[in-house]
C-alpha cells in the first residue's frame, strides 16, 4: 500500500487534454473492433485517469466529483467510448471502496486494476454457507474485456423469503463473456454480456444495496473520507453525465474544423461560414453546451459539498441530481443534433467524427439512468408531493 499526493484538478484535466489526439486517432479502430484499443487503455492508465476514485492508501487520488467530471469530459472530446468506459471504471472503483477493507485489499492489490460493473440486478443470488451462489447474466457490461474485476448487482432471497438487491465483487475470470456488442453507438465500449453459472461468491464480497443507496457502507478505513460520504446514485449520476458534456464539445470542435471552405450545396452560399443559418446554429449549440456544463457542475458541486460537510441528503436533493443528469444528456444531444444537421451529406462517412458523436450521444440518452424524460418525471413527482417510483435515488 502506498499513499501519493493527488494531482490538482487542472493537472488531471491537462493530462486528459493531452490524450485527445491519440483518442481521436484510435476512435475508429475502437468502433470497428467494438472495444477500446489496447493503446487507448494503456494511455488512460499511464495518465492516471483510472486512479481518480481509488483510495489514497492504494495509490489513488480520491479526486472530488468536479475533477472527475472535468477530466472525463475532456476524454470524451477525443472519444465518447473511451470516456464512457473510464466513467464506468471510476464508478466501479469507487464502489469497491464501500466493501469491507479486506475485499479492497484483495482487489486493489493488482496495480492499476480496472473494475467494471452493472447496477441492474439481473442475476439471482442464492444463500449458501459462507456466501452466495450466483446464476444469471448482465448485459451492457462496459469495459469488462479490459477489466480484472466486476461489481455487479443481483437479487438475493433472504431467509424470510424477501428479495433484496445486493452488489457482488467478482473476478472477471469467473464469468463467461458473450461477444454480443453489435450496436449503433458507443461501439468502442465493448459493453458485452457476462454470465455467471453456479458461481460461489464469499460473504465478504456480498454487499447489501439498500444501505449503499442510502450512503452507508462496510469500510472502516474509508469511513472518514468525504468521497465515501455520498450515496451511490448521486455519485454515479454525477460521474456518468460527463461523457455527454464532452461529446457536445467535441461536436462543436468537429463542426468548426470542417467549416472553412465548405459551401452549402444547391444554394448561392459558396462559404457555409457566411450563412446566417450557420451563425444561428453554432450560437444555439453553444448555449446548449453551456447549459449542459451548468447542470454537470451543479450536480458535482452538490456531491462534493455535502460529502465534505457530512450532511444528510434530502429526497429532493437526490432527485435534483437525477434532474441534472437528464438535463446534461438532453442539452448535449440537442447541441449535437444541431451541428450534425448542419454538417452536410459528406459527414456520413465513417472517417468524419460528427456522425460517430451523434450516434454516441443518442445512445447515452437512451440509457435507463440517463434518459431525460425519466429523470424529469422523477423530479417532478417529488416536488409535487408524490412518492418516488424508484429506489434508485
Amino acid at each position: 500500500m502506498k499513499t501519493i499526493e493527488a494531482p490538482k484538478r487542472e493537472d488531471l484535466v491537462r493530462r486528459a487534454s493531452d490524450l485527445v489526439p491519440l483518442l481521436q486517432k484510435n476512435a475508429l479502430a475502437g468502433e470497428e473492433n467494438r472495444r477500446l484499443p489496447q493503446e487507448t487503455v494503456d494511455a488512460l492508465t499511464e495518465a492516471g485517469i483510472l486512479k481518480m476514485r481509488v483510495p489514497h492508501r492504494y495509490g489513488g487520488y480520491e479526486s472530488d466529483m468536479r475533477t472527475v467530471v472535468d477530466t472525463l469530459a475532456e476524454i470524451a472530446r477525443g472519444d465518447g467510448s473511451a470516456a464512457w468506459t473510464a466513467s464506468v471504471w471510476a464508478i466501479s472503483s469507487w464502489m469497491v471502496g464501500l466493501f469491507p477493507d479486506e475485499v479492497q485489499d484483495e482487489i486493489f492489490s493488482t496495480p492499476d486494476v480496472r473494475v467494471s460493473g452493472i447496477l441492474s440486478p439481473s442475476a439471482m443470488a442464492a444463500p449458501v454457507p459462507g456466501g452466495v451462489v450466483l446464476n444469471g447474466k448482465w448485459s451492457f457490461n462496459s469495459g469488462v474485456q479490459h477489466s480484472q474485476w466486476n461489481t455487479n448487482a443481483a437479487i438475493l432471497i433472504g431467509e424470510n423469503g424477501e428479495p433484496q438487491p445486493v452488489m457482488v465483487a467478482i473476478p472477471v475470470s469467473d464469468l463467461t463473456i458473450v461477444d454480443d456488442w453489435h450496436t449503433a453507438g458507443l461501439r468502442g465500449t465493448g459493453s458485452v454480456t457476462t454470465i455467471a453459472e453456479d458461481l460461489f461468491v464469499p460473504q465478504e464480497r456480498v454487499l447489501p444495496m439498500v444501505p449503499v443507496l442510502q450512503g452507508r457502507h462496510r469500510s472502516v478505513l474509508n469511513a472518514g473520507s468525504p468521497l465515501y460520504s455520498a450515496p451511490f446514485m448521486p455519485t454515479a449520476c454525477g460521474t456518468i453525465c460527463a461523457p455527454a458534456l464532452g461529446l457536445a464539445r467535441a461536436a462543436k470542435e468537429a463542426f468548426l474544423e470542417r467549416l472553412p471552405g465548405r459551401k452549402i450545396t444547391y444554394t448561392a452560399y459558396e462559404n457555409q461560414a457566411e450563412a446566417p443559418l450557420t451563425h444561428l446554429q453554432v450560437a444555439e449549440a453553444t448555449v446548449k453546451i453551456d447549459e449542459a456544463e451548468f447542470h454537470a457542475h451543479r450536480a458535482a458541486q452538490m456531491v462534493d459539498a455535502k460529502g465534505a460537510a457530512g450532511e444528510e441528503w434530502t429526497l429532493e436533493e437526490r432527485a435534483r441530481v437525477r434532474l441534472d443528469l437528464g438535463a446534461v444528456t438532453q442539452r448535449a444531444k440537442e447541441a449535437v443534433d444541431l451541428l450534425n444537421t448542419a454538417s452536410g451529406g459528406s459527414s456520413i462517412y465513417s472517417s468524419v467524427p460528427i456522425q460517430r458523436i451523434e450516434r454516441d450521444v443518442q445512445t447515452i440518452n437512451l440509457h435507463a439512468i440517463l434518459h431525460p424524460n425519466t429523470n424529469l418525471e422523477l423530479y417532478g413527482r417529488i416536488v409535487c408531493g408524490q412518492e418516488p417510483n424508484t429506489v434508485y435515488l
